[in-house]
């Protein structure tokens, strides 16, 4: 019998029939991913080729040299490339060791070759751990240096000890041409300025660092060397450049090799180019000694409140995506009243100094005067300082709270008290401020905020909240029109470290709510209070699972949330009575309770704090450490808002601690959208999440399910949209529920839907809604949604909209060639081929029988509209030589993007580029996981973005850099080629074959190898941060 356990095994003949006779035994198989075959089956023909040659091994290599050239010979025949036969083993069997050219080199005398070799292989992997019977990993570090064409170090610091034990390897190496890169950091004030001196005194060396190693962590070390020969060689471990670290020390480094792990190798080259184009590593240079010795001093030595930064400040992907954001709010929606929402503590005031930074820029002959509103003094100054620093400007604006008053009004920090009392409104202009920020925008419904909003007139508005559902029932969000225009999720903030990360425990409730009252999306709360409160069995649960998941009861800071003040009461006095002090606070609480209570959490006196809705806004306490959902909470900002209440940074605080009571819920209530809303970047359902142990979650996070509460998770969510009949059922009820009328929009909103599961049903909206109707174009139209979800350029959307309603208005002749060309990537979108293809007898035939089809028609202008309300960036059209119709960094699928062109046989295209002569243009489609795996080493370090702009691109396997269409990449500015690339993540999605966006033109900078080649393109303009996550799948 086969052991039981994990394997990733090529199943055999002999495997198979094991499997199958061995009748005691359940086995999981899959098949082989086609982008990893020819890793997983060559790995597998190794093992194999090994043991026969074992099997042939006799006095002389003659029988072990037979057998492997007959493999080759196979080969050759299997693929009919002749280059295969050329690698047949020669009859001397030898193994080459160097190659040196004859001319200057003194090996044409002495017949020598000198290069000195290191200790351990070339071509097998090693493991260094220090001990005595290994060689030293320093006097290997001279020798792999002495061999290497080129060097790449990265290091979180550099002492003159380590550096001097190299040095002259280092000299030698960069004066024969050799080329060093060395990245670095001010981390702790640890590097030598003599050190990285003296690096800089090489030739052909380039180093950069960090300085900004507050929001830069780079703890990683490695030393790699390339070769020309291909046998590139790196260490990845534990030791910084230092004299303990490479000579004496216990560390551990592991020596990988390109030859025998060629997929890591590709990673680290590809993980070190990405930051060393990163703008969070800056150049270094011979005038910069001053600049370093600062920056270690300051790691040493706090900084002054009046300091500011040393280096530029560059808003992070995720950040630079809210700046997007906002910007398409204002340029496509023009909305110039914005609102961001962000849990506390995740940098809101960064964002919205990025924000007013870019206005400026943009707006050079403007005032640009500033208005920042807030309630308290000290986030004034600390916004203050915030702004200083990032603008580069220590005299920029002026505090006006308390005693502090300001000697300008152009640029205040102001707290909303002092706005009032010294009648700022009378003073100013209702135009005079161009850009007000107003911090903790929840508090806006006050009386305090009614005249600023009211009197002030600016150009931009933008308002800030951790928590924009008030508990009072007065909506922030009418100032905004009802939108929110961007959020800061929070996995996103925990992967940065701006956050703590939580352990999250899913507790099976007893508690049985399938049949309680639900009505306007909620269980009736006078209901559910019945339920929860006087329940003292439930409450012995619930003490009982705090005693197992609480690490020590007597460190703990928590909160309850519970469904009424009844039931915060009664939880405040079951706790006490079993030792643990608790208390409760509602909105019935005096203000003096409250603060007597937050002190008396913070400082251990008691335990818990029970409260309905006292905590989601306004009240802020680091040292919250636990939190209990005693309740189900029906809205997810709610549920955020109480969740972000624990998972504040605070001194001594390794991770918020969460126990969620779960038990059976109302088929309506949603599981799924709160878990999600855990989960980092995937692709994968909550579904498959659960079943897979949550391995999406942020860095540090855990999530666990109890094993009834997870059955009870996994039949919610299967029967609230897991199908097409749940969809069915939602939508029968749905203004019932919701109090809105039925649109494809308002259900998606109201669910927090993604398109994809309406249409991934293969079911217009229309019948999933009962609609009564019989049109023609039915079938067609239903298979054509799941293609136009995917359209998100604006220019195509506003020419759809406009002109499909009423196409029989027109004729041919009224529209222009880009138009032409827009209606031709819509006959192939909805009839996947051309209109002489369909019968029809003219580009507009089709479209007039759209509009004879008003359900289907109405339902194609909905999802546009949806899709136009949606997008969140600024393209633009590309200039390729013709009125192209394709614009920037928009998504088309296949057909969409060749038609275009004019290549009006799209289902022709198999191969991943498309050459088209007569637009002298190469079409690069690129997907970017070959295999269906989330996470595959061996393919996905084949095409990726390095930076913004700069793109990694592996051609066709037979693609030479001599041939034809090689030297057409290299040349193409000469030949006057354009080299356009689209790429997607995934080969498909969940409505079908993925879509792809377009990245753009490019331009050749470099190669290498050949057949296939690798080439590093330069866009002409930069990813948006929305798809650098997806693009670098190396982004921290």
């Amino acid at each position: 019998m086969l052991p039981e356990g994990l394997y990733e095994q090529v199943i055999s003949k002999s495997l198979d029939k094991k499997l199958s006779e061995d009748n005691g035994i359940k086995y999981d198989a899959a098949p082989i991913d086609n982008a990893e075959a020819p890793s997983i089956l060559s790995k597998y023909i190794a093992e194999i080729v090994e043991k026969g040659l074992m099997q042939v091994q006799s006095d002389d290599i003659s029988g072990q040299l037979s057998l492997a050239n007959k493999i080759i010979s196979a080969i050759t025949a299997a693929t009919g490339d002749d280059e295969f036969d050329g690698a047949s083993v020669e009859e001397k069997a030898q193994q080459l060791l160097a190659v040196v050219k004859k001319q200057n080199n003194i090996a044409a005398v002495t017949d020598k070759i000198d290069i000195p070799r290191p200790e351990t292989s070339l071509s097998a992997s090693s493991l260094f751990t220090g001990s005595l019977n290994e060689p030293s990993m320093m006097t290997e570090l001279k020798k792999e240096i002495c061999s290497a064409d080129r060097v790449d170090m990265l290091v979180s610091f550099i002492k003159w000890s380590g550096l001097r034990l190299i040095i002259n390897e280092l000299n030698d190496f960069t004066m024969r041409g050799g080329k060093l890169r060395i990245i670095t950091t001010s981390y702790m004030g640890a590097t030598d300025v003599k050190a990285v001196e003296e690096l800089c005194k090489l030739p052909n060396t380039e180093i950069k660092i960090s300085y900004d190693t507050k929001r830069t962590r780079l703890h990683a070390k490695s030393y790699v060397f390339y070769r020309n020969t291909g046998f590139t060689t790196a260490y990845i471990g534990s030791s910084n450049l230092s004299n303990a670290a490479i000579s004496s020390g216990l560390e551990w480094n592991l020596k990988i090799t390109a030859h025998d792990q060629p997929d890591t190798i590709k990673k680290i080259n590809a993980t070190f180019d990405s930051y060393w184009n990163s703008t969070e590593f800056s150049d270094y240079s011979e005038n910069d000694a001053e600049k370093l010795a600062e920056a270690l001093s300051a790691e040493k030595y706090s900084f002054s409140d009046n300091d500011t930064y040393s280096f530029d400040i560059n808003p992070y992907p995720y950040q630079q995506e809210i700046l997007d954001s906002l910007q398409a709010e204002r340029k496509i929606r023009g909305h110039y009243k914005n609102l961001v929402v962000a849990a506390t503590g995740t940098g809101k005031t960064v964002i919205s100094t990025f924000d007013y930074r870019r206005y400026r820029k943009c707006n050079p002959q403007s005032p640009c005067r500033l208005l920042f509103v807030a309630h308290r003094e000290e986030i004034l100054r600390q916004s203050l300082k915030c702004f200083r620093g990032v603008l580069h400007d220590g005299n920029f604006g002026e505090l006006f709270v308390g005693g502090s008053k300001p000697s300008s009004l152009d640029n205040l920090f102001v707290s909303v008290q002092t706005l009032n009392s010294r009648s700022l409104t009378d003073i100013t202009t209702p135009d005079y401020y161009d850009f007000i920020i107003v911090d903790e925008f929840h508090h806006a419904s006050a009386p305090t905020y009614q005249k600023l909003l009211e009197y002030y007139k600016p150009k931009i508005l933008l308002g800030l909240t951790a928590t924009p559902e008030r508990m009072d029932g007065k909506n922030i969000l009418d100032y905004f029109d009802g939108r929110i225009a961007a959020e800061i999720r929070l996995p996103e903030a925990i992967d940065r470290k701006l956050l703590c990360p939580f352990q999250y425990f899913g507790v099976s409730d007893n508690v049985d709510l399938s049949e309680l009252k639900w009505s306007r999306g909620g269980y009736d709360k006078t209901a559910l209070s019945n339920v929860y409160t006087g329940n003292d069995l439930r409450t012995l649960q619930i003490l009982d699972s705090v005693k197992k998941y609480v690490t020590d009861i007597n460190t703990v800071a928590g909160i309850g949330f519970c469904v009424s003040k009844a039931h915060a009461e009664y939880m405040a006095l079951r706790f006490s009575q079993y030792n643990i002090p608790s208390a409760s606070l509602t909105s019935d609480s005096s203000d003096d309770v409250r603060k007597n209570v937050q002190k008396q959490l913070v400082s251990g006196e008691i335990k818990f704090v029970f409260t309905v809705d006292l905590y989601n806004e306004g009240v802020d306490i680091p040292e919250i450490n636990t939190i209990l959902f005693l309740r189900p909470t029906e809205s997810l900002t709610v549920f955020l808002q109480q969740l972000g209440r624990g998972l504040r940074l605070s001194e001594g605080k390794d991770c918020l601690t969460v126990l969620d009571f779960i038990g059976q819920a109302n088929k309506k209530y949603n599981f799924e959208q709160k878990f999600a809303a855990l989960l980092a970047n995937t692709n994968k359902s909550v579904q498959s999440e659960i079943k897979n142990g949550f391995i999406s979650l942020p860095k540090g996070c855990y999530l666990q399910l109890e094993k009834k509460a997870k059955e009870y998770v996994l039949e919610n969510i299967k029967r609230a949209v897991g199908n097409k009949n749940a969809i069915i059922s939602r939508m029968a009820t749905f203004t019932e529920d919701s109090g809105l009328e039925l649109t494809l929009a308002n259900f998606l909103e109201y669910y927090r839907l993604d398109i994809s599961t309406i249409y991934s049903t293969k079911t217009s909206f229309a019948r999933l809604s009962k609609a009564e109707f019989n049109e023609e174009v039915e079938d067609v139209m239903t298979k054509a949604f799941a293609r136009i979800c995917a359209i998100d350029s604006r220019r195509w959307v506003e020419f759809l909209l406009k002109y499909l309603p009423h196409i029989t208005e027109y004729s041919i002749s009224d529209f222009d060639e880009c138009q032409i060309r827009m209606l031709q990537m819509m006959q192939f979108t909805i009839w996947q081929k051309s209109y002489e293809d369909c019968g029809f007898t003219d580009l507009l035939e089709g479209f007039i029988q759209l509009e004879e089809s008003p359900v289907m028609l109405g339902e194609m202008l909905d999802i546009l509209r949806y899709n136009y309300d949606r997008i969140d960036f600024i393209d633009k059209p590309v200039d390729l030589g013709f009125d192209c119709p394709l614009d920037l960094h928009c998504t088309y699928t296949r057909d969409q993007i060749l038609v275009a062109m004019d290549f009006m046989k799209p289902n022709t295209v198999r191969e991943g580029v498309k050459y088209l002569p007569d637009k002298k243009a190469d079409v690069l489609f690129v997907t970017l996981n070959k295999s269906d795996k989330d996470y595959s080493p061996t393919t996905m370090y084949n095409d990726y973005s390095i930076n913004e702009v700069l793109f990694h691109w592996q051609s066709q396997s037979t693609t030479s850099d001599t041939s034809t269409t090689g030297q057409r990449y290299i040349n193409h500015r000469q030949t006057g080629d354009w080299e356009l690339i689209f790429v997607r993540e995934y080969k498909n999605n969940k409505l079908g074959a993925a879509p792809y966006t377009f990245l753009g033109i490019a331009d050749y900078v470099s190669h290498e190898g050949s057949k296939p080649m690798n080439v590093v393109w330069k866009l002409r303009e930069p990813i948006p941060a929305k798809y650098i996550k997806k693009t670098n799948k190396l982004v921290v």
